[in-house]
């Protein structure tokens, strides 16, 4: 089963290398988002330091976003995911596997650039290490809800803007807890345990559900 999963998740990250401007316009329209908004709000530092990590985590959320809609289409165009039902593995995994290769293309990638961000907005090093660790954590719950998503519309007209309507108010949790962890942490003697905590509760029950309801959503789809 290791073997299945690693092989479609290196199938997914080799096609993505071989259409980068997919996985560069993530990372670009997170960057440009963000940086929108020192330029209209001012330099004064203590503003930006309030904004900032709502403003990264929302950019970070809808930079997720914006590759979903692919996450299954490309395999349902070809007829590759007919095949994958039709493989004695686990549907689920194949689903991990491919959702462990979105998070890597647009999630780690928002993960490292985290500290530039940070400077923009002025936050101390702790504040920068707090959001790096948040959004480590916070980024595949988005994948993973994503995909359940992506599942559900695979194949309808304007999918995308449906896509967005399904999982916006199930990101509102991670948003909430993945910018209060970064505003908690600029506060003296403010204790981050019980965001990441709840952070940590919400990952591992993605893990568990998230590749099912995707799987049975598939199915659906695909009938």
């Amino acid at each position: 089963m290791l073997r299945v999963f690693w092989c479609i998740l290196s199938r997914d990250l080799t096609l993505a290398m071989r259409r980068r401007t997919d996985v560069l316009t993530t990372l670009f329209f997170f960057v440009i988002v963000v940086s929108l908004f020192p330029l209209g709000v001012g330099t004064e530092s203590k503003a930006l330091q309030i904004i900032g990590p709502g403003v990264v985590w929302v950019a970070a959320l809808l930079a997720s976003m914006l590759a979903l809609e692919r996450l299954f289409a490309a395999d349902y165009e070809d007829g590759t995911l007919e095949q994958m039902l039709l493989t004695a593995q686990p549907l689920s995994l194949l689903v991990l596997a491919k959702v462990t290769a979105h998070w890597i293309l647009t999630g780690l990638p928002l993960v490292l650039i985290a500290p530039l961000v940070g400077m923009q907005f002025q936050l101390t090093d702790n504040a920068i290490i707090i959001m790096m660790l948040a959004l480590l954590v916070g980024t595949p719950i988005l994948s993973l809800i994503g995909a359940i998503g992506a599942a559900l519309t695979l194949g309808l007209r304007g999918g995308g803007i449906l896509l967005s309507l399904l999982i916006l108010p199930l990101y509102i949790p991670i948003l909430v807890y993945g910018s209060g962890a970064v505003e908690v942490s600029r506060i003296a003697l403010a204790d981050t345990q019980p965001y990441f905590a709840l952070l940590g509760a919400f990952l591992l029950v993605a893990l568990i559900f998230a590749p099912v309801a995707s799987s049975a959503a598939l199915k659906i789809s695909l009938e």
